[in-house]
C-alpha cells in the first residue's frame, strides 16, 4: 500500500477518535436533559456503545504506532460540552437536544462511511470491519432517535398553556429560519471548497432549495405577525462561516464537507419534524404543510449527499501528495 494512503487512513482514524470524544462529552449528560424515560434510556444505551467505539478506534491507532490527537480530542470534547450548554439555555431543551443528537449521529455515520471507503481502498480489512460495525450502530441510534420525536416534543411542551403554545410555535419557526440562514451560508461556500464539478453542482442545486425553504418559513413567521430573530440568524450565520474556514484548512476537504453537510441535513430534519408536531398541536395546518414539504426535500437532499460519498473520498484522495 502506498505510504501516503496509509498516512491518510491514519488521519481519518484520528479524526474519528476526536469525534467519539465529543460524542462521549454529549451523551454522558444527555440522559439528564432528555425529559423522558425512554429517550434517556436510549442515550444511556448509546453511551455504552460510544465507549466501545472510542476504544476500538484507539486500539486501531495504537496498532499503527499512532496516537489520538490530544489537541483535536480536547477541542471536540469542549465542543460537546458547549453543545450541552446550548441545550440547557433553551426552554425546550429536550427538543433541541433531540435534533442536535440526530445531527451528530449523522456526522458520525457519514464519517465512518468515509473511513470505511478509505480503508477498502487501502486494503486494510481490519479497519474497514470496525468502520462498518460502528457505522451500523450509529445508524441504529439514528433510527431510535427518529422514532422519538413525539416524546421529545411532549417533553418540551409539557408545562405550556394553550396561549404559550402559540408563542412557542413562533419560536420554533424562528429557529427553523435561523437554521436555514446557516445552511445558506454553508452552501454558498461549498462549491468553492470542493473542486469536484459534480459535487459543486449538487451543493449549488440544494442552495436554491434552501433559499426557497427560508422564504417559506419567513412567510409563516409573517403570518403570525412576527419577523425572523435577527440575533439568532446572525449567530448561526457566524457559525457557518467559521465551519467553512475549518473545512478550507483541512487536507481532505471534500470528504469532511460531505460529512458535515449530511449531518446538517439531519439537523434540519430534526427541527422540521418537531416544528410539524408543534404546529399540529397549535392547529396551524399551513405550517404543518410547509414543514412536511421542506422535510421531503431535506430527506431527499440527505440521500443525494450519501450517494456522493464515493466521489467525495476520491476528490479527497486525489489531492496533491495522496496516492
Amino acid at each position: 500500500m502506498p505510504q501516503d494512503l496509509r498516512e491518510q487512513l491514519t488521519k481519518y482514524l484520528t479524526d474519528a477518535h476526536s469525534i467519539e470524544e465529543q460524542a462521549l462529552a454529549q451523551v454522558r449528560t444527555a440522559p439528564d436533559l432528555a425529559g423522558d424515560p425512554e429517550l434517556a434510556a436510549n442515550y444511556r444505551k448509546h453511551l455504552v456503545e460510544t465507549e466501545g467505539h472510542e476504544r476500538l478506534v484507539r486500539e486501531l491507532l495504537e496498532a499503527r504506532d499512532a496516537k489520538p490527537s490530544r489537541l483535536k480530542d480536547a477541542v471536540m470534547a469542549v465542543g460537546g460540552k458547549g453543545f450541552l450548554l446550548f441545550a440547557r439555555l433553551n426552554p425546550d431543551t429536550p427538543g433541541k437536544l433531540h435534533a442536535h443528537s440526530l445531527s451528530y449521529e449523522a456526522l458520525e455515520l457519514s464519517s465512518y462511511e468515509l473511513l470505511w471507503r478509505v480503508a477498502e481502498r487501502a486494503g486494510e480489512a481490519d479497519v474497514a470491519e470496525v468502520a462498518r460495525r460502528i457505522r451500523d450502530e450509529e445508524r441504529l441510534m439514528m433510527e431510535r432517535l427518529e422514532s422519538g420525536y413525539d416524546r421529545a416534543v411532549e417533553a418540551s411542551l409539557r408545562e405550556l398553556q394553550p396561549d404559550d403554545l402559540k408563542e412557542q410555535l413562533r419560536k420554533y419557526l424562528a429557529d427553523a429560519h435561523a437554521i436555514e440562514e446557516q445552511a445558506v451560508q454553508l452552501l454558498e461556500r461549498a462549491p468553492k471548497i470542493t473542486e469536484s464539478t459534480a459535487l459543486a453542482r449538487m451543493y449549488s442545486d440544494h442552495l436554491d432549495e434552501t433559499r426557497r425553504h427560508a422564504a417559506l418559513v419567513e412567510a409563516r413567521l409573517r403570518a403570525h405577525g412576527d419577523d425572523p430573530s435577527t440575533l439568532k440568524d446572525a449567530a448561526l450565520r457566524l457559525g457557518a462561516l467559521n465551519w467553512g474556514a475549518f473545512f478550507q484548512g483541512q487536507p481532505d476537504t471534500p470528504g469532511k464537507l460531505a460529512a458535515f453537510v449530511y449531518a446538517f441535513e439531519y439537523l434540519e430534519v430534526g427541527a422540521y419534524e418537531q416544528l410539524k408536531r408543534v404546529a399540529e398541536r397549535a392547529g396551524d395546518h399551513e405550517t404543518v404543510a410547509t414543514a412536511e414539504q421542506i422535510l421531503r426535500e431535506e430527506r431527499a437532499a440527505a440521500v443525494r449527499i450519501a450517494g456522493a460519498f464515493d466521489e467525495a473520498v476520491t476528490a479527497s484522495l486525489e489531492a496533491p501528495g495522496v496516492s
